[in-house]
């Protein structure tokens, strides 16, 4: 199984406990794994790559503040928003997923790393009381149905760099999506940041809300 080098490469500043956390999420996720299935097998052993420094490629596109509040949707086993939270300790982090034995996980893989700037529920998008500066979510559904899910969850006055809005990993060709969606959006090429062939076709899909 890969480390958490690849990590630490791309993410030098790194404290020596988050470094401490980063390393520990391969041994947590293939034991969660055995019990929930959250990531494939064949992935299990691609972690680092596939699951940690793709969720992390928000973070080249735009980095949280303290005290921003980001939520997750569709988060499967804690994806984007584990590793971002441990890149993030001072954002507050709200994971949802609507199958509840992948919230264990979550909940669980939170409380073994101390992230105290995670809440995970079991809840359906658009039941998810609040507002957010940022939504993220890593290809749960096409684009114009995420929308609608999320619509008025989004804080209007903003602090960051990019204004508030929708922070989406998706891969392949996104054209056809995004017109159907009927939105304003910038698509930053991971490729830009890892070098590694798995992010040849991988984007980060911007939705100004």
């Amino acid at each position: 199984m890969q480390g958490a080098d690849i990590i630490f490469k791309h993410f030098p500043n790194l404290s020596k406990s988050q470094q401490q956390q980063f390393s520990a999420l391969g041994e947590l996720y293939k034991e969660w794994n055995e019990k929930i299935n959250v990531i494939s097998r064949k992935d299990i052993e691609q972690l680092y790559t596939r699951h940690v420094l793709h969720s992390l490629g928000i973070a080249k596109v735009q980095p949280f503040l303290p005290g921003a509040q980001v939520l997750d949707v569709g988060t499967g086993g804690g994806f984007p928003g584990i590793p971002l939270a441990i890149l993030f300790p001072e954002t507050q982090f709200l994971l949802v997923d609507s199958i509840g034995k992948k919230i264990t996980v979550v909940k669980n893989v939170a409380e073994a790393l101390g992230l105290d700037n995670v809440n995970a529920e079991h809840a359906r998008a658009e039941k998810v009381k609040g507002k957010y500066d940022f939504v993220v979510s890593r290809a749960v559904t096409r684009m114009a149905p995420f929308y609608q899910w999320i619509q008025g969850k989004v804080k209007q006055e903003s602090k960051h760099n990019l204004h508030n809005g929708i922070l989406y990993l998706k891969g392949g060709d996104l054209d056809e999506e995004m017109q159907e969606a009927k939105l304003n959006y910038a698509i930053y090429d991971l490729k830009k940041y890892f070098e590694d062939d798995f992010f040849d076709t991988k984007k980060v899909v911007y939705v100004p809300l």
